[in-house]
């Protein structure tokens, strides 16, 4: 996994003063790098059963859609505000600096059907944890939440207490 974190860079103040982001388009851009990273994102996951997975706006779309096509299974956008053109659920959500929202089609997913949530970063847990209460909502059964990276200082993992967690890298 240390030949993956070479691969991430760090920007340090970016996209405010004192946070240091993660900067995936590096790994990204590196296509051993890029399947290793995907096939990690799976391997908890090759054997359950998933009916989808769910991206978080905007890198989880780059790693959901490729988790599944690798798993063969379709594929739910998690939005921000206003981008979904039919009915929508929302949530909101407190970042480590700021608040937001996301949103999923109404009937993006049926009752009893499971969800695999991937994004690239779980942070504080905000983000994570407002998908999952979007797809509670909707009656679907989250099989997991499964993150490229993790900040362990910044406790995230607490905020989603019951929750399958898995990360690939974790600083």
């Amino acid at each position: 996994m240390e030949a993956l974190k070479s691969l991430i860079r760090h920007v340090p103040d970016y996209p405010k003063p004192g946070i240091l982001f993660y900067d995936i388009t590096t790994l990204l851009r590196n296509g051993d790098g890029f399947r290793r990273a995907i096939d990690a994102v799976v391997d908890p996951y090759r054997t359950v059963p998933i009916d989808f997975v769910a991206g978080i706006e905007s890198r989880g779309f780059i790693l959901g859609a490729a988790v599944a096509d690798r798993l063969g299974i379709g594929f739910i956008p998690v939005r921000k505000p206003g981008k979904l053109p039919a009915q929508t659920i929302s949530a909101s959500y407190e970042l480590e600096y700021g608040v937001d929202a996301l949103e999923i089609h109404h009937d993006a997913v049926a009752p009893d059907e499971s969800v695999l949530i991937v994004d690239d970063l779980l942070a504080t847990g905000g983000t994570a944890q407002a998908a999952v209460s979007l797809f509670k909502k909707s009656g679907a059964q989250i099989v997991g939440l499964s993150f490229l990276i993790e900040l362990n200082q910044l406790g995230g993992r607490s905020k989603l207490e019951g929750e399958q967690v898995s990360s690939v890298l974790r600083y």
